[in-house]
């Protein structure tokens, strides 16, 4: 008679389905950047061209916008493996060296966002608590693009251990390591 191991519970990653739930909103929120963006580039273009009248504020909010929505995007982008990655050299390593690898990048990678978190809160921390604006004639409040700095790369770090207590889980349960 053959006797059979039930299955180990898989445990609910509630953690990781939270953040990458985060990490998709993050992704619409920078599109809806980008889409206003585009468009307010284009309104910028129909009132300079076609009404023959100045812009004054636009080319500076396109500007926020767009930096904005590549730091608020960071984390979708990271979700769905989308930043370059290089793994000609996991490919050449035995798949426990490759885990190895891989849990040893993701933590560079969290301890490299972390202190790029910390410098950017205190950045804009500095520019809220001075009260600082751009030196155009908008004269914008630079707390607020540069609050994209700390939500974004917060989001980054929270979807990269996310994905390290992935590979973690995944080598407890036996695949490698």
């Amino acid at each position: 008679m053959e006797t059979t191991i039930p299955a180990r519970p898989v445990k609910p990653r509630v953690f990781q389905q939270a953040v990458g739930w985060i990490s998709e909103v993050s992704g619409w929120t920078a599109a809806a950047m980008i889409l206003g963006a585009v468009f307010l580039t284009c309104q910028m273009i129909f009132v300079r061209f076609v009404l023959n009248a100045s812009t004054v504020w636009q080319t500076e909010v396109v500007v926020y916008l767009m930096v904005g929505a590549t730091l608020v995007g960071l984390a979708f982008v990271q979700k769905h493996k989308g930043h370059v990655n290089v793994d000609l050299l996991k490919l050449w390593l035995s798949p426990n060296a490759g885990r190895i690898l891989e849990i040893a990048t993701h933590t560079a990678a969290i301890i490299v966002i972390g202190v790029c978190l910390f410098y950017g809160y205190e950045f804009w921390h500095l520019a809220q608590s001075r009260g600082w604006t751009s030196d155009t004639v908008t004269a914008v409040p630079l707390w607020i693009p540069y609050l994209a700095l700390p939500v974004g790369l917060g989001l980054m770090l929270l979807q990269l251990i996310a994905d390290l207590l992935d590979v973690l889980s995944n080598s407890l349960a036996g695949e490698a390591l």
